[in-house]
């Protein structure tokens, strides 16, 4: 009895009679069946065997051609120069020429030679096979041979559909050889003055596409870098059997080293691999059936096992979906709208398994947050405030020696009433300033704040210095926090008036106004007829003002670092996001400077 009681309070146990009767089982068979039959494998290993076969061949040719065209070097022996350069040589001389021919020919040992030419721009040659001889042509008629004559580095493959160039210019008929061709130069001028021809067999060739097949029915054949079949097996249909020209010419082009063909008929897999030396590729062609034979068998294994594992996988999703998860997932939703910010979405746990477990955790879990996040948000506003009140109760030290110096200058001239006025005005600028400590100050004491602050500037730049303030009766009584207006006039003083020529003036307004919720607002503004802000520069003071980050030059525009950006963050701090200081300014025009704060005291 307390092992069934076990169990059904236990989600692990439950899991684990699921996962071994609904998943491992057909999982085990799936993984014998794919572990026996690879169908990727056999599918890859069947067209790898068959492009090696094709490889082959193209290694052959490479080898035949390499060995063959060191007979080459007879066009750079003195002997062969000599006897095409001059018109005049004996039998002795064109005898050795021969002798020469066939002493390259023992030394290498080329049995699939059939002959060695040499003939000069005149038509005048030597062969094995013809001894001397006279073209009765121009050679220079012949398109290979006035080929090599503007390319006189390059040697010439030409396959037996083209026949031999000798042959054909002297009238006979051969397609049984590939011919090697290459220019003849002068040694020193490097002047071309005749060619060179060396006749192979194709034998080799032809046999090789007669006789290796792929699968049943697949066969080879050679083709040009032009996409035209130059070696096929013998019977071939070329119109039928082989691809359209231009899936040829991209063969030949090498934009396609192989590629699955379903134009004509059954899908036949089509390879290709090249001979770099005469630039010819040998392609293979083979019935796509024949090469995946045995991986079809291998797939339908793998289709059957697959189907058995989404059966088993659709029933295992219903199983638990229907009698497991859906606990889970009320819980995820809750966690979800936890993350979002809502704290109140707690669950209800039912059963006594690990699931309620993890539902009364999840609760107490989201009471100790909420409590930790009311803590925190206490804790970090009268952190803000306690650095907002220091950073106001700072006093520009420049700002009050230089009070002072002025006080002195004047008492030493015998300015006593200048000196009684300026010393009030200090007097009432700390006082305000200090204000026993307190956030908040009539809108009165504020405008008098400020007032004092410009009656000691006016006095010290008495030269470039006016303004004039207006207040609307009604928000004279109206709290608000204090040194609101203060930092803004000391930027404007500073950064606008300062930097510009003549009389500077600076206008401070408070009035109501309203938004568009019909909100009743105080409105402060300051405006100054400055040197103003390029468009640049406002641009990026608007964005550190809307992110809150300070700008670089905090520290140097206004006095401790406390401007327009610590009015933004108190009176956000204080009144809410929605509220806060907007700027507005023209190069060479001036600077204004709006607060909008709401018609109330404080929160």
């Amino acid at each position: 009895m307390k092992l069934i009681q076990s169990f059904s309070s236990s989600l692990r146990a439950k899991l684990l009679a699921m996962f071994v009767f609904l998943t491992v089982i057909p999982l085990i068979g799936i993984g014998l069946v794919s572990y026996q039959k690879s169908y990727n494998t056999v599918y890859e290993n069947s067209k790898a065997s068959a492009v090696l076969v094709a490889e082959q061949l193209a290694q052959d040719l490479e080898i035949l051609f390499t060995d063959t065209g060191k007979l080459l070097e007879l066009s750079k022996h003195p002997r062969a120069l000599h006897f095409l350069f001059s018109q005049n040589d004996t039998y002795e001389d064109a005898k050795e020429v021969l002798r020469i021919m066939d002493s390259y020919r023992q030394t290498y040992k080329y049995e699939s030679v059939l002959n060695i030419s040499m003939i000069n721009l005149y038509g005048r040659g030597i062969s094995e096979r013809k001894g001397v001889f006279q073209l009765d042509k121009n050679p220079l008629r012949n398109p290979h041979f006035t080929y090599l004559i503007h390319n006189p580095d390059a040697v010439l493959y030409i396959p037996p559909l083209d026949a031999d160039p000798l042959d054909r210019l002297d009238g006979f008929s051969d397609s049984d050889v590939i011919s090697i061709m290459a220019a003849v130069k002068q040694r020193i001028t490097h002047e071309v003055i005749g060619f060179i021809v060396i006749d192979l067999d194709a034998a080799a060739v032809n046999q090789f596409c007669d006789t290796v097949i792929i699968g049943d029915t697949g066969f080879f054949y050679v083709i040009d870098s032009g996409g035209r079949a130059i070696f096929t097996p013998s019977g071939l249909n070329m119109d039928s059997q082989l691809p359209a020209q231009h899936d040829l010419a991209s063969l030949a082009a090498g934009s396609m080293t192989s590629y699955v063909d379903s134009t004509r008929g059954s899908p036949k897999f089509i390879f290709t691999s090249v001979s770099n030396a005469t630039g010819w590729r040998i392609i293979g062609q083979v019935p796509l059936q024949e090469i995946v034979s045995e991986a079809n068998s291998i797939r339908q294994l793998i289709i059957i096992s697959v189907v058995l594992s989404i059966v088993f996988a659709v029933s295992l999703h219903f199983f638990i979906s229907s009698r497991l998860t859906r606990p889970l997932q009320l819980l995820k939703n809750k966690m979800r709208l936890a993350a979002s910010g809502f704290l109140e979405s707690k669950v209800s746990p039912t059963g006594n398994d690990e699931i309620a477990d993890l539902g009364q955790s999840f609760n107490i879990m989201l009471s100790k947050i909420k409590t930790l996040l009311e803590q925190n948000i206490q804790e970090q506003e009268e952190i803000k405030k306690a650095e907002l009140r220091a950073l106001q109760a700072q006093i520009n030290p420049h700002f009050l020696y230089n009070t002072l110096d002025s006080i002195l200058w004047m008492a030493e001239a015998g300015k006593t009433d200048k000196v009684i006025r300026l010393v009030e005005s200090l007097s009432r600028l700390f006082r305000i300033s200090l204000s026993k400590g307190r956030d908040w100050i009539s809108m009165e004491k504020e405008i008098e704040h400020v007032h004092s602050y410009l009656i000691i500037q006016q006095m010290r730049y008495r030269d470039i210095l006016d303004y004039e303030i207006e207040v609307e009766p009604q928000i004279r009584s109206h709290p608000t926090l204090k040194m609101l207006l203060q930092p803004i006039v000391e930027n404007a003083l500073y950064h606008g008036i300062k930097n510009k020529r003549g009389m500077g003036f600076i206008r401070i307004i408070a009035r109501t106004s309203h938004d568009a919720d019909d909100t009743e607002l105080m409105e402060l503004i300051v405006q100054d007829n400055g040197c103003g802000m390029p468009e640049r520069k406002l641009e990026q003071l608007r964005i550190n003002l809307a992110n809150q980050r300070l700008p670089v030059e905090t520290g140097e525009e206004v006095s401790g670092g406390f401007g327009l950006h610590n009015v933004q963050q108190r009176i956000r701090l204080y009144y809410g996001q929605q509220y806060g200081v907007q700027v507005d300014s023209s190069e060479g025009i001036g600077t204004t400077v709006t607060m909008r704060i709401p018609m109330r005291g404080r929160d």
